[in-house]
Protein backbone atom coordinates (compact mmCIF):
# COMPACT_ATOMS: atom_id res chain seq x y z
CA UNK A 1 0.00 0.00 0.00
CA UNK A 2 1.45 3.26 -0.93
CA UNK A 3 0.87 5.89 2.06
CA UNK A 4 1.32 9.50 1.60
CA UNK A 5 3.60 10.02 5.12
CA UNK A 6 3.48 12.60 7.74
CA UNK A 7 6.21 15.11 8.20
CA UNK A 8 6.71 15.28 11.72
CA UNK A 9 8.66 18.06 12.96
CA UNK A 10 10.42 18.70 16.51
CA UNK A 11 10.24 22.33 18.35
CA UNK A 12 11.73 23.83 21.54
CA UNK A 13 9.43 26.40 22.14
CA UNK A 14 6.27 28.14 21.41
CA UNK A 15 8.14 30.52 18.75
CA UNK A 16 9.77 27.33 17.24
CA UNK A 17 6.39 25.48 17.05
CA UNK A 18 4.66 28.33 14.82
CA UNK A 19 7.58 28.59 12.67
CA UNK A 20 6.94 24.44 12.08
CA UNK A 21 3.34 24.69 11.48
CA UNK A 22 3.78 27.56 9.14
CA UNK A 23 6.88 26.05 7.34
CA UNK A 24 4.91 22.87 6.77
CA UNK A 25 4.52 20.23 9.41
CA UNK A 26 2.19 17.80 9.28
CA UNK A 27 2.43 17.22 12.62
CA UNK A 28 4.96 18.79 15.43
CA UNK A 29 6.41 16.80 18.58
CA UNK A 30 7.25 18.86 21.68
CA UNK A 31 8.41 18.87 25.43
CA UNK A 32 6.62 19.41 28.68
CA UNK A 33 8.90 20.69 31.44
CA UNK A 34 8.94 16.88 32.85
CA UNK A 35 9.13 13.40 31.82
CA UNK A 36 10.67 14.39 28.37
CA UNK A 37 14.27 13.41 26.81
CA UNK A 38 15.33 17.00 26.24
CA UNK A 39 15.59 18.66 29.80
CA UNK A 40 18.10 20.71 28.46
CA UNK A 41 15.65 21.83 25.71
CA UNK A 42 13.41 25.20 26.70
CA UNK A 43 10.32 23.11 26.50
CA UNK A 44 6.59 24.35 27.26
CA UNK A 45 4.55 25.20 29.85
CA UNK A 46 1.13 23.94 30.24
CA UNK A 47 -0.12 27.55 29.17
CA UNK A 48 2.20 27.38 26.24
CA UNK A 49 1.51 23.92 25.49
CA UNK A 50 -2.19 25.18 25.45
CA UNK A 51 -1.50 27.93 23.09
CA UNK A 52 0.45 25.70 20.45
CA UNK A 53 -2.08 22.97 20.28
CA UNK A 54 -4.65 25.90 19.82
CA UNK A 55 -2.54 27.22 17.29
CA UNK A 56 -1.54 23.75 15.38
CA UNK A 57 -4.89 22.11 15.81
CA UNK A 58 -6.33 25.92 13.72
CA UNK A 59 -3.75 25.05 10.93
CA UNK A 60 -5.11 21.29 10.70
CA UNK A 61 -1.70 20.44 11.99
CA UNK A 62 -1.31 17.40 15.04
CA UNK A 63 0.71 17.74 18.20
CA UNK A 64 2.22 14.89 20.04
CA UNK A 65 4.15 15.21 23.40
CA UNK A 66 6.90 13.54 24.88
CA UNK A 67 6.88 11.32 27.83
CA UNK A 68 9.38 9.08 27.32
CA UNK A 69 11.97 9.13 30.42
CA UNK A 70 12.47 5.81 31.34
CA UNK A 71 10.99 6.11 34.86
CA UNK A 72 11.85 5.86 38.04
CA UNK A 73 9.60 4.63 41.47
CA UNK A 74 9.45 8.40 42.42
CA UNK A 75 8.76 9.64 38.90
CA UNK A 76 5.21 7.57 38.94
CA UNK A 77 3.07 9.52 40.79
CA UNK A 78 4.14 13.01 39.45
CA UNK A 79 3.72 11.31 35.56
CA UNK A 80 0.11 10.89 36.55
CA UNK A 81 -0.76 14.45 37.38
CA UNK A 82 1.34 15.49 34.42
CA UNK A 83 -1.28 13.08 32.46
CA UNK A 84 -4.10 14.56 34.16
CA UNK A 85 -3.00 18.32 33.52
CA UNK A 86 -2.52 17.05 29.69
CA UNK A 87 -6.16 15.50 29.67
CA UNK A 88 -7.38 18.82 29.94
CA UNK A 89 -5.17 20.60 26.82
CA UNK A 90 -5.44 17.52 24.48
CA UNK A 91 -2.68 17.08 22.30
CA UNK A 92 -3.35 14.69 19.82
CA UNK A 93 -0.95 12.11 21.46
CA UNK A 94 1.85 10.79 23.99
CA UNK A 95 5.34 9.79 22.91
CA UNK A 96 6.19 7.30 25.81
CA UNK A 97 9.06 4.44 26.18
CA UNK A 98 8.30 2.77 29.51
CA UNK A 99 5.47 0.45 30.07
CA UNK A 100 4.89 1.51 33.53
CA UNK A 101 3.93 5.30 31.95
CA UNK A 102 2.09 3.59 28.89
CA UNK A 103 -0.50 2.21 31.65
CA UNK A 104 -0.76 5.07 33.34
CA UNK A 105 -1.68 6.90 30.11
CA UNK A 106 -3.87 3.86 29.55
CA UNK A 107 -5.73 5.01 32.66
CA UNK A 108 -5.68 8.33 33.12
CA UNK A 109 -6.30 9.77 29.52
CA UNK A 110 -7.84 6.65 27.37
CA UNK A 111 -8.86 9.46 25.03
CA UNK A 112 -4.94 10.49 23.94
CA UNK A 113 -3.26 8.22 21.66
CA UNK A 114 -0.42 6.56 22.44
CA UNK A 115 2.91 6.40 20.59
CA UNK A 116 5.82 4.24 21.49
CA UNK A 117 9.63 5.78 21.35
CA UNK A 118 12.44 4.69 20.03
CA UNK A 119 14.37 4.33 22.82
CA UNK A 120 11.94 1.35 23.52
CA UNK A 121 13.95 -0.57 21.23
CA UNK A 122 11.49 -1.69 18.49
CA UNK A 123 13.44 -3.59 16.43
CA UNK A 124 10.85 -5.92 15.18
CA UNK A 125 7.26 -6.49 13.91
CA UNK A 126 6.68 -8.90 17.48
CA UNK A 127 7.38 -5.79 19.40
CA UNK A 128 5.25 -4.01 16.79
CA UNK A 129 2.49 -6.45 17.22
CA UNK A 130 2.78 -6.59 21.31
CA UNK A 131 2.37 -2.79 21.38
CA UNK A 132 -0.86 -2.34 19.03
CA UNK A 133 -2.33 -5.30 21.39
CA UNK A 134 -1.62 -2.77 24.22
CA UNK A 135 -3.30 -0.07 22.35
CA UNK A 136 -0.57 1.72 21.11
CA UNK A 137 -1.62 3.32 17.18
CA UNK A 138 2.02 4.18 16.64
CA UNK A 139 5.29 2.57 16.94
CA UNK A 140 8.52 4.66 16.34
CA UNK A 141 11.36 2.43 14.87
CA UNK A 142 15.19 1.89 16.06
CA UNK A 143 17.29 3.99 13.99
CA UNK A 144 19.11 0.58 13.67
CA UNK A 145 16.49 -0.52 11.06
CA UNK A 146 17.35 -1.22 7.33
CA UNK A 147 14.67 0.34 4.62
CA UNK A 148 14.93 -3.58 4.16
CA UNK A 149 13.53 -4.60 7.51
CA UNK A 150 11.08 -1.77 7.69
CA UNK A 151 9.35 -3.06 4.36
CA UNK A 152 9.53 -6.66 6.31
CA UNK A 153 7.78 -5.38 9.40
CA UNK A 154 5.21 -2.84 7.74
CA UNK A 155 4.05 -6.77 6.17
CA UNK A 156 3.74 -8.42 8.97
CA UNK A 157 1.71 -5.81 11.43
CA UNK A 158 -2.15 -4.62 11.34
CA UNK A 159 -2.73 -2.12 8.69
CA UNK A 160 -3.86 0.55 11.05
CA UNK A 161 -0.66 0.31 13.28
CA UNK A 162 1.64 3.11 12.40
CA UNK A 163 5.25 3.06 11.93
CA UNK A 164 7.44 6.82 12.35
CA UNK A 165 11.00 6.64 11.48
CA UNK A 166 13.87 9.17 12.19
CA UNK A 167 14.90 10.32 8.84
CA UNK A 168 17.13 13.86 9.52
CA UNK A 169 19.10 14.93 12.37
CA UNK A 170 21.84 13.64 14.57
CA UNK A 171 22.35 10.14 15.49
CA UNK A 172 22.84 8.34 18.78
CA UNK A 173 25.83 6.41 18.73
CA UNK A 174 24.13 4.07 21.60
CA UNK A 175 21.81 1.06 20.87
CA UNK A 176 18.58 3.21 20.31
CA UNK A 177 19.69 6.04 22.10
CA UNK A 178 19.99 3.91 25.28
CA UNK A 179 23.38 5.63 26.41
CA UNK A 180 25.35 5.26 29.70
CA UNK A 181 28.33 7.87 28.67
CA UNK A 182 26.74 11.25 30.18
CA UNK A 183 25.77 9.68 33.66
CA UNK A 184 29.07 8.06 34.18
CA UNK A 185 31.19 11.10 32.94
CA UNK A 186 29.00 13.98 34.75
CA UNK A 187 26.36 12.26 36.30
CA UNK A 188 23.63 13.71 34.42
CA UNK A 189 21.17 10.69 32.86
CA UNK A 190 20.64 10.60 29.53
CA UNK A 191 17.74 8.44 29.97
CA UNK A 192 16.12 10.88 32.26
CA UNK A 193 16.59 13.70 30.15
CA UNK A 194 19.97 15.13 30.57
CA UNK A 195 22.39 13.96 28.50
CA UNK A 196 25.36 15.78 27.88
CA UNK A 197 26.42 14.31 24.55
CA UNK A 198 30.10 13.45 25.66
CA UNK A 199 30.04 11.38 22.33
CA UNK A 200 30.62 14.48 20.65
CA UNK A 201 33.83 15.29 22.94
CA UNK A 202 37.27 14.80 21.49
CA UNK A 203 39.09 11.35 23.17
CA UNK A 204 42.81 10.89 23.66
CA UNK A 205 44.54 7.93 25.60
CA UNK A 206 46.53 8.43 28.61
CA UNK A 207 48.97 5.43 29.53
CA UNK A 208 49.15 4.82 33.41
CA UNK A 209 52.73 5.26 33.75
CA UNK A 210 53.05 8.26 31.63
CA UNK A 211 50.72 10.87 33.33
CA UNK A 212 50.09 13.59 31.55
CA UNK A 213 51.46 12.32 28.09
CA UNK A 214 48.05 12.37 25.86
CA UNK A 215 48.15 10.16 22.96
CA UNK A 216 45.47 10.97 19.86
CA UNK A 217 42.77 8.08 19.23
CA UNK A 218 43.32 7.57 15.70
CA UNK A 219 39.99 5.22 14.68
CA UNK A 220 41.62 6.87 10.91
CA UNK A 221 43.16 9.82 9.50
CA UNK A 222 40.08 11.97 9.48
CA UNK A 223 40.64 12.45 13.23
CA UNK A 224 39.94 11.13 17.18
CA UNK A 225 36.27 11.44 17.24
CA UNK A 226 35.34 7.79 17.86
CA UNK A 227 32.05 7.84 19.30
CA UNK A 228 30.92 10.65 16.75
CA UNK A 229 28.34 9.98 13.45
CA UNK A 230 27.57 11.72 10.83
CA UNK A 231 23.71 13.36 10.29
CA UNK A 232 21.31 11.13 8.67
CA UNK A 233 19.76 13.07 6.05
CA UNK A 234 17.28 10.79 3.85
CA UNK A 235 16.06 13.54 1.03
CA UNK A 236 17.37 11.92 -1.63
CA UNK A 237 15.48 8.62 -1.22
CA UNK A 238 11.28 9.65 -0.50
CA UNK A 239 10.75 7.27 -2.80
CA UNK A 240 12.22 4.45 -0.86
CA UNK A 241 10.92 5.71 2.28
CA UNK A 242 7.05 5.75 1.04
CA UNK A 243 7.97 2.12 -0.70
CA UNK A 244 8.78 0.45 2.53
CA UNK A 245 5.38 1.64 3.97
CA UNK A 246 6.51 4.26 6.78
CA UNK A 247 3.57 6.31 8.08
CA UNK A 248 5.48 9.71 9.81
CA UNK A 249 9.18 10.82 8.75
CA UNK A 250 10.16 12.42 12.10
CA UNK A 251 13.05 15.07 11.84
CA UNK A 252 15.67 14.97 14.97
CA UNK A 253 16.22 18.40 17.22
CA UNK A 254 13.88 19.56 20.03
CA UNK A 255 17.02 21.48 20.62
CA UNK A 256 17.01 23.19 17.68
CA UNK A 257 16.44 27.03 16.43
CA UNK A 258 13.63 28.14 14.58
CA UNK A 259 15.63 28.52 11.52
CA UNK A 260 16.59 25.36 11.79
CA UNK A 261 13.32 23.97 11.68
CA UNK A 262 11.83 26.31 9.05
CA UNK A 263 14.75 25.27 6.63
CA UNK A 264 14.42 21.44 7.14
CA UNK A 265 10.62 21.51 7.60
CA UNK A 266 10.14 23.54 3.74
CA UNK A 267 12.74 21.47 2.42
CA UNK A 268 10.99 18.23 3.12
CA UNK A 269 7.82 19.73 2.61
CA UNK A 270 8.02 20.80 -0.86
CA UNK A 271 10.02 17.38 -1.82
CA UNK A 272 7.63 15.55 -0.42
CA UNK A 273 4.62 17.20 -2.32
CA UNK A 274 6.50 17.14 -5.60
CA UNK A 275 7.00 13.48 -5.28
CA UNK A 276 3.19 12.92 -4.73
CA UNK A 277 2.81 15.48 -7.77
CA UNK A 278 4.89 13.55 -10.09
CA UNK A 279 8.31 11.41 -9.19
CA UNK A 280 9.87 13.27 -12.09
CA UNK A 281 9.48 16.77 -11.02
CA UNK A 282 10.89 15.24 -7.14
CA UNK A 283 13.86 14.25 -9.04
CA UNK A 284 14.15 17.75 -11.48
CA UNK A 285 14.15 19.31 -8.21
CA UNK A 286 16.83 17.55 -6.18
CA UNK A 287 19.57 20.42 -6.88
CA UNK A 288 17.00 22.92 -4.54
CA UNK A 289 16.40 20.36 -2.03
CA UNK A 290 19.91 19.62 -1.44
CA UNK A 291 21.28 23.70 -1.71
CA UNK A 292 18.45 24.40 0.82
CA UNK A 293 19.02 22.30 3.26
CA UNK A 294 22.75 22.60 3.42
CA UNK A 295 21.74 26.06 4.47
CA UNK A 296 21.35 25.79 8.15
CA UNK A 297 23.48 24.03 10.65
CA UNK A 298 24.41 20.88 10.29
CA UNK A 299 27.28 18.08 10.62
CA UNK A 300 28.24 15.89 7.25
CA UNK A 301 25.25 13.58 6.24
CA UNK A 302 24.87 9.70 5.95
CA UNK A 303 21.82 7.53 5.37
CA UNK A 304 22.37 5.90 8.51
CA UNK A 305 21.33 2.09 8.71
CA UNK A 306 18.38 2.42 6.06
CA UNK A 307 20.50 0.85 3.61
CA UNK A 308 22.80 -1.58 5.76
CA UNK A 309 24.86 -1.36 8.90
CA UNK A 310 27.42 1.32 7.77
CA UNK A 311 31.00 1.02 8.00
CA UNK A 312 33.39 3.89 9.18
CA UNK A 313 32.96 5.91 6.21
CA UNK A 314 29.57 6.43 6.54
CA UNK A 315 29.93 7.07 9.96
CA UNK A 316 32.72 9.41 10.95
CA UNK A 317 33.44 12.79 9.57
CA UNK A 318 36.11 15.47 9.14
CA UNK A 319 35.81 17.44 12.83
CA UNK A 320 33.17 17.86 15.05
CA UNK A 321 32.22 21.59 13.97
CA UNK A 322 29.16 22.52 12.56
CA UNK A 323 28.94 24.00 9.01
CA UNK A 324 27.04 27.35 9.46
CA UNK A 325 26.00 29.25 6.77
CA UNK A 326 23.28 31.30 7.91
CA UNK A 327 22.87 33.14 10.84
CA UNK A 328 19.01 33.72 12.33
CA UNK A 329 17.45 37.29 12.69
CA UNK A 330 13.98 36.65 13.50
CA UNK A 331 10.35 36.27 12.88
CA UNK A 332 7.86 38.49 11.85
CA UNK A 333 5.19 39.22 13.91
CA UNK A 334 3.38 41.85 12.56
CA UNK A 335 3.31 43.88 9.98
CA UNK A 336 1.85 47.52 10.19
CA UNK A 337 2.52 50.74 8.35
CA UNK A 338 5.31 49.74 6.44
CA UNK A 339 7.14 48.44 9.04
CA UNK A 340 7.52 44.95 10.67
CA UNK A 341 7.76 43.72 14.00
CA UNK A 342 10.25 40.81 14.98
CA UNK A 343 12.41 40.03 18.20
CA UNK A 344 15.10 40.07 17.41
CA UNK A 345 17.53 37.24 18.16
CA UNK A 346 21.38 38.37 16.11
CA UNK A 347 22.99 41.70 15.64
CA UNK A 348 22.18 42.93 12.32
CA UNK A 349 22.23 46.82 10.72
CA UNK A 350 20.39 49.48 8.82
CA UNK A 351 21.96 49.30 5.03
CA UNK A 352 23.17 45.92 5.03
CA UNK A 353 21.49 42.88 3.02
CA UNK A 354 19.50 40.27 4.95
CA UNK A 355 16.99 37.46 3.13
CA UNK A 356 13.45 36.77 4.14
CA UNK A 357 12.50 32.75 4.24
CA UNK A 358 9.59 32.62 3.03
CA UNK A 359 7.08 29.04 3.75
CA UNK A 360 6.58 28.80 0.35
CA UNK A 361 10.05 28.21 -1.01
CA UNK A 362 11.32 31.75 -1.69
CA UNK A 363 14.13 33.51 -0.54
CA UNK A 364 14.14 37.04 -1.10
CA UNK A 365 17.02 39.18 -0.63
CA UNK A 366 15.66 43.05 0.92
CA UNK A 367 18.12 46.07 2.16
CA UNK A 368 17.19 46.75 5.83
CA UNK A 369 16.36 50.51 5.38
CA UNK A 370 15.32 51.58 8.97
CA UNK A 371 15.66 50.25 12.30
CA UNK A 372 12.85 51.78 15.58
CA UNK A 373 13.19 50.15 18.75
CA UNK A 374 10.15 50.44 21.11
CA UNK A 375 10.21 54.01 22.16
CA UNK A 376 10.08 55.34 18.26
CA UNK A 377 13.89 55.90 18.36
CA UNK A 378 15.99 55.22 15.05
CA UNK A 379 19.17 52.86 16.01
CA UNK A 380 22.09 52.24 13.14
CA UNK A 381 21.77 48.32 14.40
CA UNK A 382 20.18 45.59 16.16
CA UNK A 383 22.81 44.58 18.92
CA UNK A 384 20.84 43.57 21.94
CA UNK A 385 19.30 39.59 21.44
CA UNK A 386 15.68 39.47 22.49
CA UNK A 387 15.03 43.44 21.38
CA UNK A 388 11.56 44.01 20.34
CA UNK A 389 11.89 46.23 16.83
CA UNK A 390 9.83 47.10 14.58
CA UNK A 391 11.80 47.56 10.93
CA UNK A 392 11.22 48.78 6.98
CA UNK A 393 12.72 46.46 4.82
CA UNK A 394 13.24 47.31 0.34
CA UNK A 395 10.93 44.33 0.37
CA UNK A 396 7.90 42.79 1.10
CA UNK A 397 8.00 40.21 3.75
CA UNK A 398 4.69 38.57 6.19
CA UNK A 399 3.92 37.70 9.24
CA UNK A 400 5.48 33.96 10.30
CA UNK A 401 8.54 35.07 7.50
CA UNK A 402 11.76 34.16 8.76
CA UNK A 403 14.59 36.43 8.79
CA UNK A 404 18.13 35.26 8.00
CA UNK A 405 21.80 36.61 6.95
CA UNK A 406 24.46 34.93 4.95
CA UNK A 407 27.61 34.57 6.56
CA UNK A 408 30.70 34.05 4.40
CA UNK A 409 32.63 30.29 5.01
Amino acid sequence: MSRHPELLIPASSLEVLKTAVIFGADAVYIGGEAFGLRAKAKNFSLEDMKEGIAFAHAHDVKVYVTANILAHNGDLDGVRTYFEELKEIGPDALIIADPGVFDIAKEVCPEIERHISTQANNTNYGTYNFWYRQGASRVVSARELSLQELKELRAKIPADLEIETFVHGAMCISYSGRCLLSNYFTGRDANQGACTHPCRWKYAVVEETRPGEYMPVYENERGTYIFNSKDLCMIEHIPELIDAGIDSLKIEGRMKTALYVATVARTYRKALDDYQKDPELYRKNMPWYLNQISNCTYRQFTTGFFFGKPDSESQIYDSNTYIKEYTYLGIVGEVKDGLIRIEQRNKFSVGETIEIMKPDGRNVEAKVVRIVNQDGEEQENAPHPKQILFVELSEQADVYDLLRRQEKV
